[in-house]
């Protein structure tokens, strides 16, 4: 077993000591919560259903952060694209749904959600790259601007006729919602969707010229400069398909999900997929279990305060705890590593 293994190994069980600590703090039991979140994510078909609809948009979001990551970049914006991407794919739907035929519309919806995820990805590699703003705090603040007017565009022009809501825009009609496993949630389309872009990325990032520019950029910015790397152009273009792939998991949000445009389109999965991406580090075989794992993490955790009067917020500390403990134990890997080689 390497120093490495060994590390990961010790960071998981402290998390999962650390874990179930906290459960009993909450007042629970470790066994009765993983059995209710376990019941939470497998105890019917339609919660089944909702795992693998989450699952999707899951896929893709980490998918294009990869890109980013591998370049150096911490794209915190990528909620932001989500829900441009979301916005943008409503505009379309509600300027073409008239016009032209369903199977159409749906096309350039999706479409419109790329483009509008790139679009504002492109904004943050602007801020960073020309403005010389840190990469957290342009993604942050680009973040707020996109669910403002999110906001503004339900409560304003887009609104329900009579009062305006929370619940969001009107419900598109149901020809223009992409097709369901049965009355589920859960869209193959959108799940197939999510696996090619990840395996188009383990394609590029592993397997071509631009993966290993990419690399050289994230290694060493300057070093790749002075060897000829088009440094600016590989960062504008991790943001640019980060944002493109964040988009396009919005856009899902709003054709096969909840059919129309809501406050809280993402629902948090941009910052899921963050979670996701720093857990697996350069592993992108592991994005598939992980992202499986979280998943059923997100959605079981719906179950806890019915069944065990607890908040189904202990799910984001478990993850987070998780996720922690793996960063430090990789990072005491690196570092004993470097001082025994010195």
């Amino acid at each position: 077993m390497t120093r490495s293994l060994y590390y990961q190994t010790a960071a998981l069980l402290l998390s999962l000591g650390l874990i179930g600590g906290i459960i009993l703090l909450a007042g629970g039991s470790p066994g009765q919560v993983m059995t209710s979140m376990g019941a939470g994510a497998f105890g019917t078909p339609d919660r089944l259903a909702r795992v693998a609809a989450t699952l999707a948009p899951l896929l893709l979001c980490t998918s294009g952060l990869l890109f980013t990551f591998t370049a150096g970049i911490y794209n915190l914006g990528i909620e932001g694209q989500m829900v441009m991407g979301a916005i943008a794919t409503t505009f379309v739907m509600r300027l073409m749904q008239d016009v032209l035929p369903p199977v159409i519309v749906i096309l350039l919806a999706i479409g419109a959600g790329a483009i509008g995820g790139l679009l504002w990805g492109l904004l943050a590699g602007v801020l960073y790259v020309y403005g010389r703003i840190n990469d957290i705090f342009a993604g942050l603040g680009l973040n707020f601007v996109a669910d403002g007017l999110a906001l503004y565009l339900i409560f304003g022009p887009w609104k329900k006729a009579g009062v305006a809501s929370m619940s969001g825009t009107e419900l598109f009609d149901p020809s223009l919602w992409l097709p369901t496993w049965g009355q589920t949630d859960f869209s193959p389309i959108a799940l197939l969707l999510g696996i090619t872009a990840l395996g188009l990325t383990f394609m590029v990032l592993r397997g071509t010229y631009f993966g290993l520019q990419l690399r050289a950029v994230g290694h060493n910015l300057r070093a790749a400069s002075l060897l000829g790397i088009p440094a600016t152009r590989q960062l504008m273009s991790a943001f640019a398909i980060c944002g493109g792939l964040a988009g396009l998991a919005g856009a899902l949000q709003v054709l096969a999900i909840f059919h129309r445009l809501i406050p809280s389109v993402s629902s948090g999965l941009g910052f899921l997929g963050l979670l996701v991406a720093m857990l697996i580090g350069t592993n992108i075989w592991l994005i598939l279990p992980v992202a499986c794992f979280f998943s059923l993490l997100n959605v079981g955790s719906l179950q806890l305060p019915l069944s065990l009067n607890l908040e189904s917020s202990l799910a984001g500390i478990i993850q987070g705890t998780i996720v922690l403990f793996a960063i430090l134990g990789r990072g005491f890997s690196q570092i004993t590593t470097k001082a025994t080689s010195t």
